[in-house]
């Protein structure tokens, strides 16, 4: 990592150090162990990025991870979907002190008035089959989504196939006991 990025993760660390406080974006345990938990777990989407891949969306970006670190150390502009009033204020906050490449909607990603991206991305947002429902829409024709899921992924994989055709790409997570980053392309809906 250059240490123009690693400058704007500590910038971002510190940042959200002093909002933690206040709004409890991150859990204390959780907050303990920022750096591996979140960041290292979100900068390992960077290099599953496909070439020139420029645009990015983000659902339930949260304190923005993955979708701010991903437009960081990746330098995709990515548009980070937070529906939380308090979340999306943090979140322009924290594209302001770092420069991140990225743009804050207050809104469920339902509600969206952009065009579709080529990679969608999400972290802890919801089961399979209603990420895919929300992604759908917003994945422009031939993109990917870039999922990071827990030990249970399995199932929920199973359910999403009820409903999708998609190929699927599991990759050990480095950061989570059993936990993947699902790469899912070809996404076409079977059954409403």
């Amino acid at each position: 990592m250059d240490g123009g990025v690693a400058e704007k993760l500590n910038a971002l660390h510190a940042l959200l150090a002093n909002w933690n406080g206040l709004k409890g974006f991150v859990s204390r345990a959780d907050f303990a162990a920022l750096w591996p938990r979140h960041v290292e777990d979100s900068l390992q989407m960077v290099p599953l990025i496909g070439s020139g891949t420029t645009t990015a969306i983000d659902i339930g970006s949260g304190a923005g991870f993955p979708g701010l670190i991903v437009a960081m150390a990746g330098g995709v502009h990515v548009d980070l979907f937070e529906s939380n009033k308090q979340k999306a204020a943090f979140l322009r906050e924290a594209i302001r002190v770092t420069g991140a490449p990225a743009a804050v909607h207050a809104m469920r990603i339902e509600e969206a008035r952009i065009p579709p991206a080529p990679l969608i991305t999400a972290r802890g947002v919801s089961a399979l089959p209603l990420l895919l429902a929300s992604a759908e829409a917003m994945l422009a024709e031939g993109g990917c989504c870039l999922f990071h899921k827990g030990a249970g992924f399995e199932a929920e994989v199973a359910a999403a196939r009820r409903t999708w055709a998609m190929r699927v790409e599991r990759i050990p997570s480095r950061t989570g006991e059993g936990g993947v980053i699902l790469r899912l392309s070809g996404l076409r809906r079977i059954r409403k």
